[in-house]
């Protein structure tokens, strides 16, 4: 009983509507109005429930300047265009106008999509984003040939090959990046810290995403680094600081975890890295104008460092989930934020499929750390600032510098049958691990983690 007459009120209201918009729109072919009709009476009885109100709200103006637009365009311009190109691109044109997250996945698009998520795919290993009409590099992927060539957090993308960028969408530019492994492309790239364009060829290859890496950088010193936010990356994570563990023989005195050039992914995942090393407390929370946007996430679970000395390393690459992480941590007074400015994305995609095999990507909500700070646009401030430095070791010859031990007559220590043993010839580091050598905020890390195990032990 009640569907008819929810279904009497629905086809009253569509034939009302349908002739006010012939009688306004009589240049718009009938598909055209179908569409724009159908969009107004999807929610039938709401519509009639508030009728005044919504009518008056129908944008007349706009859709007639939208209407003659669209005739313009078919009976005059240079070529013929069909319909369902027409309102593709302007429903592409609706939603990329919204922020540079929101877009129109094509059928083909969506299905590139789902196949980035599982972790394999053919092409050059770059996250990307649009910024003033180019394509804006948010993070190389580790071990892919964008980094082996080179790409660097925040060049943007001018041209490739010989297409220029400018006019593009991101789909149509991640199109032409993606590709059969073994082909080259060249990016000609605009730089800030270069004086003109650079071009850099790349070789596509099938870009296998692993999430989490892992090393023991010194005896009861631990580093991860993870480089994308994937759906097994908190379980991954758990993995690796065990293996850490049983390779140290025991509990860490401190770990470094590397979230730089980490553009981001499931919002799942940054909750789970964080609720590893929290006990309690909120993680981040989300806020839209939809009840389904708004969520609150919490942890459940025990530190798995045992609250043991956390740094984590940032820079302008960090994006989305890596700034959920920092954030929660931070605001925690769980980890020492460590690095540049991040990247400043606090807001949530959602995609929504729709029933042509196509989907919208729309910015749903924007999330917000423990304690309420939006990072939309304004990033993560580290706790200390890096600049971006390179160590190298200076060789010297140590032989040639003089030493107590050198000096003729010196007093031993007072310990009968004991060697004194030299800086030079002691066991307790005698290389350096490469990474903690080649990379400076490892380095800085790193000492930091000491220098707080040492303070510790000076209270205690």
């Amino acid at each position: 009983m009640i569907y008819s007459v929810i279904k009497k009120i629905g086809e009253s209201v569509y034939g009302y509507l349908e002739k006010r918009m012939r009688n306004l729109f009589r240049y718009l072919p009938s598909l055209l109005i179908g569409f724009i009709i159908g969009s107004y009476i999807a929610f039938g009885s709401d519509v009639f429930a508030n009728r005044q109100s919504n009518m008056a709200a129908v944008p007349y103006e706009e859709l007639r300047t939208f209407t003659e637009v669209f005739h313009r365009i078919k009976s005059d311009y240079v070529e013929e265009v069909d319909d369902k190109t027409l309102l593709e691109n302007a429903i592409q044109g609706m939603l990329s106008g919204l922020d540079p997250h929101s877009s129109y996945l094509t059928p083909e698009a969506f299905q590139e999509i789902r196949i980035g998520t599982t972790g394999e795919f053919g092409g050059l290993g770059i996250e990307v984003g649009m910024e003033d009409g180019f394509v804006k590099v948010i993070a190389p992927i580790d071990d892919t040939p964008a980094q082996r060539a080179g790409i660097q957090a925040g060049d943007l993308i001018i041209r490739l090959d010989d297409t220029p960028v400018k006019g593009m969408t991101l789909n149509d530019a991640v199109k032409i990046m993606r590709g059969k492994p073994g082909t080259g492309i060249a990016l000609m790239i605009v730089r800030e810290t270069e004086d003109k364009p650079i071009t850099i060829t790349i070789m596509r290859d099938i870009i296998q995403v692993k999430s989490v890496k892992s090393r023991l950088l010194e005896e009861n010193y631990g580093y991860v680094r993870i480089s994308h936010f994937q759906a097994h990356t908190g379980e991954d994570l758990e993995k690796a600081i065990a293996t850490i563990k049983k390779e140290n023989k025991g509990e860490l005195k401190g770990l470094v975890l590397d979230l730089r050039n980490n553009p981001g992914g499931v919002l799942n995942a940054a909750v789970e890295v964080s609720d590893t090393f929290l006990s309690q407390g909120r993680i981040v929370y989300t806020e839209g104008r939809v009840s389904d946007s708004s969520l609150d996430f919490k942890a459940d679970s025990q530190d798995f460092l045992d609250g043991a000395p956390l740094v984590i390393l940032v820079n302008g690459g960090s994006a989305s989930a890596s700034e959920i992480v920092a954030g929660a941590l931070q605001d925690h007074k769980r980890a020492i934020i460590m690095g540049t400015k991040t990247f400043g994305k606090g807001s949530v995609q959602t995609i929504l499929p729709m029933n042509n095999n196509a989907a919208l990507k729309l910015t749903t909500a924007r999330y917000f750390t423990p304690s309420g700070r939006s990072i939309q646009a304004e990033g993560i401030k580290p706790d200390i600032v890096l600049k971006k430095v390179e160590i190298a070791a200076l060789e010297s010859d140590e032989n040639l510098q003089i030493k107590e031990s050198d000096l003729a007559g010196h007093l031993d220590n007072g310990k009968a049958g004991s060697e004194v043993k030299t800086d030079s010839q002691s066991d307790t580091n005698k290389t350096e691990e490469p990474l903690v050598k080649s990379d400076y905020a490892v380095y800085e890390a790193l000492n930091l983690l000491k220098g707080l195990n040492i303070l510790k032990a000076h209270r205690s």
